[in-house]
């Protein structure tokens, strides 16, 4: 299959953060009350129920010089529901139904049952943690949060072995309005980088179950 793992990890800003200290996080504040600051966010999310978007990915290879591009379309719906649909510069169609993945590359599709694989099983977790705001009651991470006028910035360094292999941060951005991802930035040991941005966002419409059928 050629498209890497880090594509499962779903979502997204409008701009491009490296992983670090405050510095590398230009415009936004520390927040030092993380008790009262997961209450607010949790508060928030809970009211997040649907997510339909563009999204584009830009991955940037340590050993390469030019950065990957691609876009396509996502979808979310509470419970354990995600699509995305990559149309550019190939297709490739990815669904997760609670414990069941489908994956379309091209002619050939595959179907995986989640729970088969401990590594597919975290994944798949983190990607509707980061979606419906639940990320902060993982035991998977610790977190430094940061916000803005806007936005909250999540810090999440993985604190087991097999996500530890993979990812040194992941860095999720969300609306404070609303608590839906604006981008994710998924930072790998090896320097590699992929970010994902949302735009032309609809969060809580109606979509339909058929949706992510398969």
């Amino acid at each position: 299959m050629k498209v890497p793992l880090v594509i499962l990890l779903v979502f997204w800003a409008t701009n491009i953060f490296s992983v670090g200290t405050l510095t590398d996080y230009p415009g936004f504040t520390k927040i030092s009350d993380l008790a009262s600051f997961k209450k607010e966010f949790m508060t928030v999310s809970s009211k997040l129920n649907a997510i339909e978007s563009d999204f584009k990915q830009e991955k940037t290879l340590s050993a390469l010089t030019e950065k990957i591009n691609s876009q396509g379309k996502l979808w979310f719906k509470r419970e354990n529901k995600i699509r995305m649909d990559y149309n550019t510069p190939f297709m490739y169609k990815m669904i997760i139904r609670e414990d069941k993945m489908f994956i379309q590359d091209g002619e050939r599709a595959s179907q995986v049952n989640v729970k088969s694989n401990k590594l597919f099983q975290q994944v798949n977790r983190i990607m509707i943690d980061c979606m419906q705001g639940t990320i902060l009651d993982s035991k998977d991470f610790t977190f430094r949060a940061f916000e803005n006028n806007t936005a909250y910035l999540l810090e999440m360094t993985p604190v087991s072995k097999t996500l530890k292999e993979f990812f040194h941060t992941v860095v999720l951005i969300v609306e404070w309005k609303d608590a839906s991802p604006l981008s994710i930035e998924l930072n790998e040991p090896t320097g590699d980088k992929t970010l994902i941005i949302l735009s032309n966002k609809t969060v809580n419409g109606v979509l339909p179950d058929e949706v992510f059928s398969f």
